[in-house]
């Protein structure tokens, strides 16, 4: 019988499709790695989301572990590499949040075009200041997406019907996802960031994607440039995000993602204070729509795989 370790929440409906199995199913809740490493070694798989770190340290002290099963999108929190190398498999489900995070993206960039938390915000506090709000509409704008995958398509399609022209990027088959699409293809970062009115981010964070918004990339943007990410916050260098919009390069940035979870970092604070920005805690997957199919997708998965 599979030992399966749940280390953060998932839905009740994936829980019993594992039990339905015949796994046997523990529970502890966002465990530290310290605390990780003395209980993994008789699991033959676990389970996570963005809560739990899997570090080298855990993966050594896992004797018997077979599979890591990240429930959503995004292996950071993961030592990939190193589980691997270890013959253990790391699986995700990262289609359960698409459509969930795209809504988000769509609705963060109204909401910032449209100061609508501003706006909000005066008029409960008593003060009716319609003509401080004069917005942007998103009809007839240059959308930038940065990673055409599985969210930054959604967007697409969202972005479209809202009459906004759509520029592509991704690394690798750029023209077949973009002619599928519908929209325009970009053929470097550069000319996205050139041509793009607001941008959206949709890539993972690794080592090449870390930091890939700096200094250099704000110089190439129009002035005035509406900013969105919902991937992660470090692919945006967020001391140089204060210098753009100190400096007026960005109009305005929405930030569901951050740097570190919660912030820790004195400019982090600054970053999420300022006037400008638009700022979330990580929400963009959770709908009760995605909880319960990311925890329901990743059971599949594991049940498949164990079996």
């Amino acid at each position: 019988m599979p030992r399966v370790l749940i280390c953060d929440p998932i839905s009740e409906a994936a829980i019993l499709m594992l039990k339905g199995a015949g796994f046997d199913v523990d529970f502890v809740r966002s465990p530290p790695p310290e605390i990780l490493k003395d209980i993994v070694r008789k699991y033959d798989a676990i389970i996570v989301r963005s809560a739990t770190k899997v570090t080298k340290e855990v993966i050594d002290a896992a004797e018997n572990l077979k599979v890591i099963a990240r429930a959503g999108a995004g292996l950071d929190n993961i030592d990939v590499d190193y589980a691997t190398n270890k013959g253990i498999k790391v699986i995700s489900s990262p289609e359960a949040l698409s459509i969930a995070v795209a809504e988000l993206t769509i609705g963060l960039m109204i909401c910032l075009m449209r100061r609508v938390c501003e706006a909000c915000r005066l008029l409960k506090e008593g003060k009716w200041a319609k003509h401080r709000f004069l917005g942007d509409e998103l009809y007839g704008k240059v959308l930038g997406i940065i990673g055409l995958g599985r969210i930054g398509s959604e967007v697409a399609k969202r972005a479209k019907v809202l009459g906004m022209e759509v520029l592509g990027y991704r690394r690798t088959r750029l023209k077949e996802v973009a002619k599928k699409l519908g929209v325009i293809p970009a053929n470097s970062l550069h000319s996205l960031l050139e041509r793009s009115d607001v941008i959206t981010i949709h890539v993972p964070l690794t080592r090449e994607t870390r930091h890939m918004i700096s200094d250099q990339e704000f110089e190439m943007m129009k002035s005035g440039v509406y900013l969105i990410n919902t991937s992660r916050g470090a692919v945006i260098d967020g001391r140089a995000l204060l210098k753009a919009l100190e400096k007026g390069i960005v109009k305005g940035v929405a930030l569901d993602v951050h740097e570190h979870e919660p912030p820790v970092e004195d400019w982090e604070w600054e970053l999420i204070r300022h006037p400008r920005v638009l700022p979330t805690p990580h929400i963009g997957s959770m709908t009760k729509e995605a909880q319960r199919k990311a925890g329901v997708i990743i059971a599949e998965k594991l049940v498949k795989m164990l079996k």
